[in-house]
Parts: C-alpha cells; sequence; structure tokens
C-alpha cells in the first residue's frame, strides 16, 4: 500500500504548510483521555516511541469498521446493491488499515536503525493495552452510533497529522538527513526523512479528511450528501 495521498513531490511542504495552518480542531472526550494517557505515559514531546504506539493503534478503528461491516454484509447480502455498498466501506478501512500498517513497519525499521532498545513494558504491554481498550471503544460506538467512531478516528487522525509535522519542525537536519529504507518501493521513493515523515503526516490529513466526510454519511447506504440508498423496512 503506497502513500494514502496523491500529492506531487515539489508540493509536499506547501501542502504540509497549509496543514499546519489549519484551524485547531475540538476534540471530544475520548480522544482527550487517550492523548492524555499517551502523555503521561510516553511524554509530549514527539518521539519515535511514541509514533509507534500511535501506530499500534491507528489501525484498530478500521479493524472494528470492518468487522461490524462484515457481520452486516451477512444480514444484506440478499440485496445485492446495499451489500455492494457495505464491501465498498470494507475495501476503504482495508485500504486505510494497511497504510497505518506500513508507517508501523517504517517506524519500527526506523527505531531498529538507531538501535532503541524496546522494554517489555513501554514497548509490549502498554501500546497493545491501548489498542485493545481503544478498538472496543470505536466498536462500539459504531454499533451504537457510527458517527462518533468515525470523529473519534478524524480526531485521532488530526492529533496524528501534527505531531509528525511538530517532529519535522523540532528536527530541521532531517532536510539534509537521507531517508534508507527497505520500504521504499513500497511507499514511496522520498530522499530525506524530512520527505519521509512529512509525507506520513499528509497521510494521517487523508485518513482524517475520509473519517470526516463518513461523519455525514455513517450508515450503510448513505452517500457524502446525506442522502441514502439503504433499503426501506417495507
Amino acid at each position: 500500500m503506497p502513500t494514502a495521498h496523491e500529492i506531487a513531490p515539489d508540493q509536499l511542504f506547501a501542502e504540509a504548510d497549509r496543514a499546519r495552518s489549519e484551524a485547531p480542531r475540538r476534540f471530544g472526550v475520548p480522544a482527550r483521555l487517550l492523548f492524555a494517557a499517551l502523555d503521561l505515559l510516553y511524554g509530549r514531546a514527539s518521539t519515535l516511541e511514541k509514533f509507534r504506539v500511535l501506530e499500534v493503534v491507528a489501525r484498530v478503528p478500521y479493524q472494528a469498521w470492518e468487522q461490524v461491516a462484515f457481520v452486516a454484509i451477512t444480514h444484506t447480502h440478499e440485496q445485492p446493491s446495499f451489500a455492494r455498498d457495505i464491501q465498498q466501506r470494507v475495501r476503504g478501512a482495508r485500504s486505510q488499515q494497511d497504510n497505518e500498517l506500513l508507517h508501523l513497519l517504517m517506524i519500527e525499521e526506523q527505531l531498529d536503525q538507531r538501535r532503541f532498545r524496546r522494554s517489555w513494558i513501554r514497548g509490549r504491554l502498554l501500546p497493545q493495552a491501548m489498542a485493545f481498550v481503544y478498538y472496543q471503544i470505536s466498536w462500539l460506538l459504531y454499533v451504537v452510533r457510527p458517527q462518533w467512531s468515525y470523529a473519534l478516528n478524524a480526531d485521532f487522525e488530526h492529533h496524528a497529522l501534527h505531531t509528525y509535522l511538530d517532529f519535522v519542525d523540532d528536527h530541521p537536519e532531517f532536510h539534509d538527513t537521507p531517508w534508507v529504507s527497505d520500504f521504499q518501493d513500497d511507499y514511496a521513493p522520498w530522499s530525506t526523512l524530512a520527505e519521509f515523515y512529512t509525507s506520513i503526516a499528509l497521510d494521517e490529513r487523508s485518513h482524517r479528511d475520509e473519517s470526516i466526510a463518513l461523519v455525514a454519511a455513517a450508515r450503510f447506504g448513505d452517500s457524502a450528501d446525506g442522502t441514502s440508498d439503504a433499503p426501506s423496512a417495507g
């Protein structure tokens, strides 16, 4: 899965500047609690260790949505056009999930290149515990009111976008540091670490914007303009 965005290389930093100039997003209570826990456990600064946790957690809403969608398909397969719409949602969730997984693998590679030693508690137990809790919240919100789950993910992706951009701002040397990776053919042929981390940030913006669009079309069968193609009860 390559980048989630479709930005030309010569426009990458200009798009990042546009993202930096966006109005602040007002986060919901679940997102604020999650971000507070991240800051408490891993510090407020943007670090590779923190990015690793973000990417472990980032995949789980898409997994939750996919699981609910597959259950929905089993109940709607007799209405092929409606089931096809659900399948499109599954494809979208899987694409975003795969992109987040690629982020995780590339961040792990960055940590390995720096010979970072992962502790069992901070490196394995806490990220998995946070991912488990976030999955349950995302799943429950999606079942009760899908708009809430999409809005929570938009909050999370907005936070990730600016966390990565802050990291680039804090390390001007990244503009002169080559990005060496086994994943360049899978992701994008960026030359420097500044390009690499900026690209990830803009991936997160793309995920955020997709979630925002889905808030207005949260039910299966809804379109982005708020109309519905869902089968009637009759």
